[in-house]
């Protein structure tokens, strides 16, 4: 291991904190020591190491006392207790008192080191989620989000407090709102951030072949199974896992993820041997989750086991003051992307965009500033180099044109429904993905809804007439 994580051993017997000494050392962490409990607290003040280890009973001062003195300390300290054997009532108030965690002499080196490396670890979390608190005060930034605005300075707090645990996270908000982002976000302030993050969109993907994805096959499983193949899960390993439009999974695959992520273990599609995972879950939806619990497109147990932990992403709409840190933020990354070097948006750009009511959320503003960065020669991005029909919400129709929709007493839901996802789809020229979007619903479901009412071209007829 290597690390410049500082440890001070705090030991009255001299063998011992030699040893100790010697041993963490050559684990590559840098130590100093101290005969006892006030000389470990005047070396911790001008030292300012990480973690300190301490035994229990010492002279002048003991190993509780200098815990609950270094608890004071304006930069947090991992504390780990050395007491003797069937101290446990020792031990328990330690944690009560803050301590870290404790182990019983003589010391196992195994257990030692794994307390140290998940100390430091810790630790190593907490002092970027200070860094990250600081930037977000002074620059509105979080992680790869942007906001200063109320509601996002809530979802920058959520995702602090969720980040470094290893609970499972449902983040839900209108398609285009940056779920995706919010989720790159928990992982890289978590414990995890060095291991795979896998995303995974649950309705981009046939229901003949998503178990397969997620779960992984086997040579021989199905047809066209040429060779093992390991799953999303197994990708993710000591990582986390995104699963994208969860409500658009099948039930039959939903049922099996419940049963992943209670058992821990999987069986690959062909396989009759189940394999352990160590995979964080977060799940993303842009439905309404009790609304698609009681329509029976998710399944109440899975919507109960991933909603451990909601976050709720903001329309566009809601916070538009956050404007000017996104289109900054959003600038720098695609003249970086294009090998441009756009300077801003001018007055007038900016006040359309506050006029707009964004129905495709960030990821149309991205889409519109990316268009702008590609034709703009240079300077300011100025109207003229916004799409042509930028400032529609969306396909308008006069009232007396006979393209509205009207709606009789007596009309079912279904009807009604049906009557306006082909109206939306004839007003967007058959653009289902444009339709979607305006329908706030995923392009699997417009597909699935599609087929319900029978071929394109009757529903081009229907949508007309």
């Amino acid at each position: 291991m290597s690390t410049q994580e500082k440890v001070l051993i705090v030991e009255d017997e001299e063998n011992e904190r030699s040893g100790l000494a010697e041993l963490i050392s050559a684990w590559g962490y840098r130590t100093e020591t101290a005969k006892d409990g006030l000389e470990g607290l005047e070396k911790t003040a001008t030292w300012f190491p990480g973690i300190v280890v301490t035994d229990f009973k010492m002279p002048r001062m003991d190993g509780l006392e200098l815990l609950q003195r270094l608890s004071d300390q304006p930069q947090p300290v991992a504390v780990v207790l050395l007491t003797a054997q069937g101290s446990i009532d020792v031990a328990v108030d330690a944690m009560k008192s803050g301590a870290y965690d404790f182990i019983q002499k003589p010391v196992d080196p195994a257990r030692l080191r794994q307390i140290l490396q998940n100390a430091a670890r810790q630790r190593g979390t907490s002092l970027e989620l200070e860094a990250t608190r600081r930037k977000l005060r002074d620059t509105g930034i979080f992680g790869q989000m942007v906001g200063s605005s109320k509601s996002m300075q809530e979802i920058f707090r959520l995702v602090e407090m969720v980040a470094p645990s290893t609970a499972s996270v449902l983040i839900t908000g209108e398609s285009g709102t940056g779920k995706e982002m919010v989720a790159r976000t928990i992982h890289d302030m978590s414990p995890r951030k060095n291991k795979p993050f896998v995303a995974i969109n649950c309705s981009a993907i046939p229901e003949t072949l998503i178990e397969s994805e997620i779960f992984g096959h086997e040579k021989g499983a199905f047809t066209g199974a040429l060779e093992r193949r390991a799953g999303c899960f197994e990708l993710a390993e000591e990582g986390t896992l995104l699963l994208d439009e969860i409500g658009e999974m099948p039930a039959a695959t939903q049922a099996k993820l419940l049963r992943v992520l209670e058992d821990r273990k999987l069986r690959r599609l062909g396989s009759k041997v189940e394999t352990p995972v160590d995979v964080r879950v977060l799940a993303a939806t842009n439905k309404v989750p009790e609304e698609a619990v009681a329509r029976g497109e998710l399944r109440g147990d899975l919507y109960y086991r991933l909603n451990v932990f909601n976050i709720h992403l903001p329309p566009m709409r809601e916070h538009k003051e956050d404007l000017p840190q996104l289109v900054e933020a959003l600038l720098a990354d695609m003249n970086n992307k294009h090998g441009r070097n756009v300077g801003g948006v001018s007055e007038t750009v900016l006040q359309a965009f506050t006029s707009h009511n964004w129905p495709g959320n960030v990821r149309e503003l991205r889409n519109t500033l990316e268009r702008a960065v590609i034709v703009c020669e240079g300077g300011m991005v100025e109207p003229r180099h916004l799409p042509p029909n930028f400032g529609s919400s969306g396909p308008k129709v006069a009232a007396n044109d006979g393209t509205g929709i009207r709606l009789e007493v007596g009309t079912t839901v279904e009807q009604a429904e049906k009557m306006l996802i082909l109206k939306t789809l004839a007003a967007t020229n058959n653009n289902k993905t444009r339709a979607a979007e305006i329908l706030g619903i995923s392009l699997k479901t417009l597909h699935n809804k599609l087929k319900e009412y029978g071929t394109a071209s009757g529903m081009a007829n229907e949508a007309a007439s």
